[in-house]
């Protein structure tokens, strides 16, 4: 693969003639420095070693594909991603005309387009029609939001080296960016076949777009599948030819993370295809929760509850706070991203404040969220034990309702409706004689409490896993 420095020992990752291989030489092709392409490809390739890629810098998401332009976000060394795009020219109106009559031309090559496949014959086609469907290395144009104006930078080539990966599994991401969604592709290659078939028959041409009506005993488009009946139809008569019925597979094991979104166009008058991914990555989230019977209103701890609806109704704070604590574009307590920002304001709340429930939540869920939003006064019980074993242990704790506050240290342990103990710390950094500005009734005028550390049955076991700073 040409633009890669020699004895880097990178090894091609696609077949020769495929469409990744003819994205990659056309990227490296436009690159001015084969070091940044080599650190891009190295970050894609990183980016695929575990888990949504999200273990270290170089994770790429998934690549969106709109109209003349391919964008992903790219981790790099801060934890906000990177911007990253590739874009390049559509094809004009009298191109694609060329381009789909030629195939509409060749009924075997059409018939594969309605079937659902993009077979590599229609390179070959486009270009005996004057039509270059591959893009050129002048075509492509690196965009990323990084400080780094390398042509392209490393994010850039990442993302590019991704799209190849993505072209060799679907080739109609092609077509896209270069102006036609796979819909308009081939209702237009159906319209144009039927069109043929009526003019070389001597009929006279129907008038208007479409796909061609339906025909008894076949499909749209008559004989322009060359005898082949479309996939649906041949796999409908085979399930149906019997009556015997194989038994159901095995369901498949849960992942250990949800999805990523899929790849949404851009298209005029369509929704905003970075608000469909942000949605469709939630939908995921929640899926994962309803297969798993882990209530979407269950902290991140270890517990497992199965006997409750999984996806219940929430408010819409509880689910704006439920968002911001597992969404996987959203950022936590010291980096508010911008969209973090705009959910607090959509339910009226500072971005700060939105923070500190998503901390409770990921800590407990909505036991975690009820026990930073309201104090409250336990029945004797766990909670006196709890206390107890504290003490026994030589730590001093002042007492205010379900809460215990370290007489020393900046740390608290809020006893919750649930009977677990969740633990607290001060950020606002330690007060005259390190006591935090603790008061009698164990609140503080000075104190920042925020949910960290697990929660847990035991006290003990909570404050331990809290540690010290």
């Amino acid at each position: 693969m040409s633009g890669i420095a020699p004895g880097s020992g990178a090894a091609p990752a696609h077949p020769a003639g495929s469409w990744g291989a003819a994205w990659s030489r056309a990227m490296e092709g436009a690159a001015r420095d084969t070091a940044r392409l080599a650190r891009g490809r190295a970050y894609a390739d990183t980016g695929r070693g575990g888990p949504r890629g999200a273990a270290g810098a170089g994770a790429v998401s998934a690549p969106r594909v709109g109209t003349g332009r391919v964008l992903a976000y790219v981790r790099g060394s801060r934890a906000r991603p990177y911007r990253a795009e590739w874009r390049l020219p559509v094809l004009s109106e009298e191109e694609w005309v060329a381009f789909l009559t030629a195939v509409a031309a060749r009924p075997v090559l059409a018939a594969a387009l309605l079937d659902g496949e993009v077979p590599w014959d229609v390179v070959s086609v486009a270009q005996a029609a004057g039509v270059r469907l591959l893009p050129g290395a002048e075509d492509l144009l690196p965009a990323c939001s990084c400080p780094d104006h390398g042509h392209p930078c490393k994010h850039a080539a990442a993302l590019g080296y991704e799209t190849g990966r993505l072209l060799d599994a679907d080739p109609w991401a092609l077509l896209l960016m270069r102006g036609r969604s796979a819909e308009a592709v081939r209702t237009e290659v159906a319209r144009l076949g039927a069109d043929r078939i009526e003019t070389s028959a001597g009929r006279p041409r129907r008038r208007g777009g479409g796909a061609p009506p339906r025909r008894s005993g076949g499909h749209a488009g008559g004989s322009l599948c060359d005898g082949r009946r479309p996939r649906a139809t041949r796999l409908a008569t085979e399930v149906f030819a019997t009556s015997v019925r194989p038994p159901l597979p095995e369901p498949q094991p849960l992942p250990d993370v949800a999805s990523e979104p899929g790849v949404y166009p851009e298209l005029p008058g369509a929704p905003d295809a970075d608000a469909l991914a942000f949605l469709a990555a939630d939908a995921a989230v929640r899926a994962r929760c309803a297969l798993s019977a882990v209530p979407v209103d269950a902290g991140a701890g270890p517990r497992r509850v199965v006997d409750h609806d999984p996806l219940p109704e929430l408010s819409r704070w509880h689910d704006a706070v439920r968002l911001a604590a597992t969404h996987p574009q959203l950022t936590g307590r010291r980096t508010l991203s911008a969209r973090f920002a705009g959910l607090a304001r959509s339910v009226g709340r500072d971005p700060l404040e939105l923070a500190r429930a998503a901390a409770a939540w990921r800590q407990g869920g909505s036991a975690g969220l009820a026990v930073l939003e309201a104090a409250w006064d336990p029945p004797a019980g766990d909670f006196d034990r709890g206390r107890s074993a504290l003490a026994g242990l030589g730590i001093g704790m002042t007492i205010h309702r379900n809460q215990l506050t370290h007489t020393t240290r900046p740390v608290q342990l809020r006893f919750g409706g649930d009977g677990r103990w969740y633990p607290y710390r001060d950020a606002s950094g330690p007060g005259p004689g390190d006591r935090c500005g603790s008061g009698r009734d164990g609140s503080a005028d000075a104190a920042d409490w925020w949910p960290e550390g697990p929660s847990a049955t035991d006290p003990v076991q909570a404050l331990t896993g809290l540690g010290q700073r």
